[in-house]
């Protein structure tokens, strides 16, 4: 407490001597602040530096003089009066200020004992005052401790004070505190007003023993700080009767003249745990008291400053311009919860205070740097997860990439594995047939053998200048459909007739073998679209290719449809040597032949697959027929015909 005070008072000597650091030496007349500094030092001292900044700022150019006057206790009180007339005899004549403050409420009190004495009238403001006032006593007065004066009200009582223009005037509302008190507790009986042995609290008290003449009913025990000390009064505390409510008026200063600040109210409220407590001046409101009807407190320094500026600025206006500060009902929120009160019974509006904080308010900065921290791990996320996808999809595609050059390497290594055995194939294929036309054209060309033997050789020559023809014309047909360069002339015909005529064909063109070539189908006539000779060429080859594995056996071309799958069925059967099951993946390659002392290139069965594939078909060897080899391929009856 007295380190709180020393501080205060510490302040308020920096303030002085920045008063008369900003005094400026000239003829105009300077601002008297005449302060009471009571033990309610910290708000004189915030009120005096808020003033002197708003009036710098707002342009005041008058040196501002600071007279204290060190008021304490009530016990003092006859001095005061003689303090003001000292410090109003010091600014007389050319010495007299252009305005006074009065600041606080013994300083108010004082000049308005005294200020006759004052022989130049100046504009006043009173400031940090109330409107309820005691009129300072004079040195008859026997004992301050059992005096009791009454109130006077500054409005209601018409004092004469024609030198006050402007003043910041508390109110304090004792009915509505009663009231408070009654329509929480209607069974009350007694108020306990303490008020402490101060001016303010004197005064206090003689306006809580005028009001309570309204509430007859109500007997009003008064706990006078004058004559009490902070254990007297606790004793006296413990003792009240029943159906009592405290009314805490002020507790500063006791009857020893000790300071106390918040412990005292503390140590009285754990003696009344009980009592309900109500305060018409917001001691105590916080922690002992549930509420009460109390001055609207502001800070009023900037307002002041203003009002200096306006009565320099307006010396002509005669106007009183008094600013009263009104009352608000006020309550503890976590008063009236551990009370069990509802402030729906008040006649009046109240205010609440203490309310609960919600947990967003009371961790409003962890939850936003939570929030934060949350977005920037889920950006660093989503950054993180974007560079792994992205690294995942460049790696993949690399892979992909080495995949496919890896493909590409083996096609080229096929490419040139096929195109070397293309080459040793063709070379081969080419040079059989050469030989034998070269070297039985040699013989002819030499001459002298029979006539029979010449047909020999021109027939070896023409056999296999048929086989070289065929040949080439089978690598330029291997070479054009690889290519994609052949194009089907797609034509409505009956398939029917077609297999008929290509069977006759064949039967005719190989009467030399002794192989019997047959033609099956369930149809009559069955009419679809294909390409004529496209189609003539696959049976052919596959005719051609039994043929040549089939000795005196039947040779069977058969026709269906797949009514399921939409497909015509072919199949090419023959009585033959077959095809051992391990070989028939084998046949449809290019220059393979199961029989090297075969005739024939070894495209044929290549060509008609890559025919067949190119309508959409598909041939293959029936792996089920054992009595020589079955050939099957099949053609879509709808087809989707794609320009090309």
């Amino acid at each position: 407490m007295l380190g709180r005070l020393g501080y205060f008072f510490i302040c308020f000597l920096w303030l002085l001597q920045s008063s008369k650091v900003l005094a400026v030496s000239n003829d105009k007349k300077p601002i008297l602040i005449i302060c009471s500094y009571n033990p309610a030092a910290h708000q004189t001292s915030v009120t005096i530096s808020d003033y002197m900044d708003e009036y710098s700022k707002l342009g005041g150019q008058r040196d501002i003089i600071i007279e204290n006057m060190n008021c304490k206790s009530f016990s003092e009180a006859p001095l005061w009066s003689k303090m003001m007339t000292q410090i109003l005899a010091k600014y007389q004549g050319e010495k007299h200020p252009a305005q006074i403050i009065l600041l606080g409420q013994e300083a108010w009190a004082a000049y308005l004992s005294q200020r006759d004495e004052m022989q130049v009238k100046v504009p006043v403001m009173c400031s940090l005052a109330s409107s309820n006032v005691v009129i300072l006593p004079e040195d008859t007065v026997e004992s301050l401790n059992s005096w009791m004066p009454e109130s006077v009200d500054l409005f209601d009582d018409h004092l004469n004070i024609p030198e006050l223009k402007s003043g910041f005037i508390n109110q304090y509302d004792i009915e509505g505190n009663i009231q408070m008190i009654q329509a929480f507790y209607p069974k009350t009986k007694h108020i306990a007003f303490i008020s402490d042995n101060t001016y303010g609290g004197v005064t206090m008290q003689a306006l809580v023993r005028k009001e309570m003449k309204k509430f007859p009913d109500l007997d009003l025990i008064l706990m006078d700080g004058r004559k009490h000390s902070i254990y007297t009064i606790v004793e006296e505390l413990r003792q009240l009767p029943e159906n009592t409510v405290i009314l805490v008026g002020t507790w500063r200063v006791d009857m020893n003249e000790g300071y106390f600040m918040r412990n005292a109210t503390y140590a009285m409220m754990e003696v009344t745990p009980t009592i309900p407590t109500f305060t018409p001046s917001s001691v105590s409101l916080g922690h002992w008291a549930i509420g009460g009807v109390l001055p609207d407190y502001r800070k009023v320094g900037g307002e002041m400053a203003m009002e200096s500026v306006r009565m320099d600025t307006h010396p002509q206006d005669t106007a009183k311009h008094l600013s009263v500060i009104g009352c608000k009902a006020v309550l503890d929120s976590r008063k009236v919860k551990e009370w069990g009160l509802d402030p729906a019974v008040l006649p009046f509006k109240v205010q609440l205070v203490n309310q609960p904080v919600s947990f967003y308010q009371q961790y409003t900065y962890q939850i936003w740097s939570a929030c934060a921290l949350f977005v920037i791990l889920v950006l660093g996320l989503c950054i993180s997860l974007f560079y792994y996808f992205r690294t995942k999809r460049l790696k993949d595609e690399l892979l992909k990439s080495e995949k496919d050059l890896r493909v590409a390497k083996d096609r080229a290594e096929e490419s040139n594995r096929l195109k070397s055995a293309f080459l040793a194939n063709m070379s081969h294929e080419i040079r059989t047939p050469l030989n034998s036309i070269v070297g039985f054209s040699d013989v002819l060309a030499v001459g002298g053998s029979t006539e029979e033997e010449q047909q020999s050789y021109y027939q070896i020559i023409k056999t296999n200048s048929d086989l070289l023809l065929r040949l080439i014309n089978d690598i330029l047909d291997l070479s054009r459909l690889e290519a994609n360069r052949v194009t089907l002339t797609w034509e409505e015909c009956d398939v029917v007739q077609l297999c008929s005529q290509v069977v006759a064909s064949v039967s005719f063109s190989r009467q030399s073998s002794e192989n019997q070539f047959l033609f099956t189908t369930s149809f009559e006539s069955f009419r679809m679209v294909t390409d004529v000779q496209r189609m003539q060429q696959v049976m052919i080859n596959l005719l051609s290719n039994a043929n040549k594995f089939t000795k005196c056996g039947k040779i069977t071309l058969d026709f269906s449809v797949n009514e399921e799958t939409q497909m015509a069925v072919f199949s090419v059967t023959d009585t033959g040597c077959g095809i051992p099951k391990e070989k028939q993946g084998l046949v449809f390659e290019r220059f393979e032949k199961l029989n090297e002392y075969a005739q024939g290139t070894g495209l044929g069965l290549s060509i008609c697959k890559l025919i067949v594939h190119k309508w959409k078909g598909s041939i293959w060897i029936d792996p089920d027929y054992t009595g020589g080899a079955r050939f099957v391929f099949s053609h879509p009856l709808n087809l989707n015909i794609e320009k090309e």
